[in-house]
């Protein structure tokens, strides 16, 4: 039986104010969901990738732990700290492994809701990155968005939860950051106009 969205939220507010035995009971009840977060991860990185998503997920799980001072919103926050963190873990793992900077020659990556798990194997995470923090500096919220829709998996509601706006702003705001970083990513877009 899925456990509730409220109890989950009860258990990361106790956790967030130190409860121990609260992460203990969370972390069962959260782990088949930070795996299919990092699996989808995984699905968009080379082939013979040496990162595992097993390892993805404990990475980001010791992260998480060491950051107590997080003021726990609800559920959908928490899995979208754990996707940033993801996110942060693959970028420094494809910078480490001497990636390309800044994305020369870098193939179009597609934003279609549809498409929210990449289909293409290889994309390059280390550009889209680049590219996401180009936006950020237009417009955080946009950079939000796209970072909580596409890489955290969540959908409007959730995304409009955790940034305390409309569903109706983050669908605006959604489309407006993919024309962005298509943009971007391609070259059409000189330093964010």
């Amino acid at each position: 039986m899925a456990p509730s969205i409220q109890h989950v939220t009860r258990l990361l507010r106790a956790w967030g104010q130190g409860e121990d035995a609260a992460l203990e009971e969370l972390l069962p009840l959260v782990y088949q969901e930070l795996r299919r977060l990092a699996r989808r991860y995984m699905f968009g990185e080379r082939p013979g990738h040496t990162l595992q998503t097993t390892a993805l997920v404990n990475e980001a799980y010791l992260r998480l732990v060491n950051s107590r001072q997080v003021n726990w919103q609800n559920r959908a926050h928490f899995f979208a700290i754990s996707a940033q963190l993801m996110r942060r873990i693959l970028v420094d793992y494809a910078r480490a492994r001497g990636s390309q900077k800044r994305g020369g020659g870098v193939p179009k990556v597609t934003l279609d809701e549809e498409l929210m798990a990449p289909q293409e194997k290889g994309h390059d995470l280390v550009a889209l990155d680049d590219a996401l923090k180009r936006l950020a500096l237009v417009d955080e919220r946009k950079g939000r968005v796209v970072e909580l829709r596409f890489f955290g998996g969540l959908d409007v509601k959730e995304t409009a939860e955790v940034l305390k706006v409309s569903k109706e702003t983050v669908m605006r705001d959604w489309k407006l950051a993919k024309v962005w970083l298509l943009r971007d990513l391609s070259g059409a877009n000189p330093h964010g106009s």
